[in-house]
């Protein structure tokens, strides 16, 4: 079973529309994929539907939700997530919103770097979906105030750049709670490089992680090890991803060329089905039905 768990479409900043992700899964031989968009389930409704047409490929409905700890972020993937739940829909449109507004500020303090780019061709660039920095750098790149959308996060947008502007997020064992609400399971992205890891994974693993990145991307074989070991010690799920969003810029792996072993997706499946199993179960009981 070969699965990339974590890839993103044009409904957050991916540059492929769901149906293109769910081709070229195809094409390059993946099993399973996971649609994990920021802070959206936009993209999942029509990459399912894409996928009947492709028996061979199953999608897991997912999301990827950034949340805020000092000094930097932190994201909590989710799998298996009913993506038609209201709270989760109403906790994500809100951070959505956040992101418009953010991009406004950010757009009105480039403004007054002398770097000038519309609003209107930002919301262009996102597609209908959630509007990231990505479609900000995007903008600026096109009307050539850098060399590419790296150095615009390198010199303006990134974290300390004279445009950055804060968003309003979650906490991390709320994203966490949010999704094991939502009847998903949650799993900690490319962790490596977070500060206080081990304090981070208690703290999550007692809200309800069930999993975390480790065969993710670019990371060598020494990071792999290092939270294949922190994945071994708090009993979780070792996942993994190509985090693809076919910027086309050379900086990505290819969709499928970082998957999560077989092992591990079987474990996501079969606590997926626990977990149903488990909610119908309790539903029965509060409606006085037989077990």
């Amino acid at each position: 079973m070969k699965a990339d768990l974590h890839v993103h479409t044009t409904a957050s900043d991916g540059r492929l529309e769901p149906r293109e992700i769910v081709g070229l899964a195809v094409k390059v031989g993946l099993d399973v994929i996971a649609v994990t968009d920021h802070d959206t389930v936009g993209g999942v409704t029509p990459a399912l539907a894409a996928a009947d047409t492709f028996p061979s490929l199953t999608v897991i409905p997912g999301v990827e939700i950034n949340t805020d700890v000092p000094h930097g972020e932190v994201h909590v993937l989710g799998y298996f997530i009913d993506y038609t739940g209201r709270k989760l829909g109403t906790t994500l449109q809100g951070l959505r919103d956040s992101r418009e507004e953010r991009a406004q500020k950010m757009i009105a303090k480039l403004s007054g770097l002398g770097m000038d780019i519309e609003w209107q061709r930002v919301q262009e660039l996102a597609q209908g979906g959630s509007v990231c920095r990505p479609h900000i750098a995007q903008a600026l790149s096109e009307k050539g105030y850098v060399s590419s959308e790296k150095e615009a996060f390198d010199k303006y947008i990134g974290h300390d750049g004279p445009a950055y502007v804060d968003r309003q997020k979650v906490l991390p064992v709320e994203a966490v709670k949010l999704i094991i609400e939502a009847q998903g399971l949650p799993v900690l992205a490319h962790p490596a490089g977070i500060d206080n890891l081990d304090e981070v994974v208690y703290e999550l693993k007692g809200a309800g992680l069930v999993g975390i990145e480790v065969y993710y991307r670019d990371y060598g074989s020494d990071v792999m090890d290092r939270l294949l070991k922190t994945a071994k010690q708090y009993e979780l799920v070792p996942t993994g991803g190509s985090d693809y969003h076919a910027f086309g810029d050379g900086s990505e792996v290819m969709i499928g060329e970082a998957c999560a072993p077989h092992q591990s997706v079987e474990r996501l499946f079969a606590l997926a089905d626990k977990r149903s199993l488990e909610l119908i179960t309790c539903r029965q009981y509060q409606a006085g039905e037989p077990g």
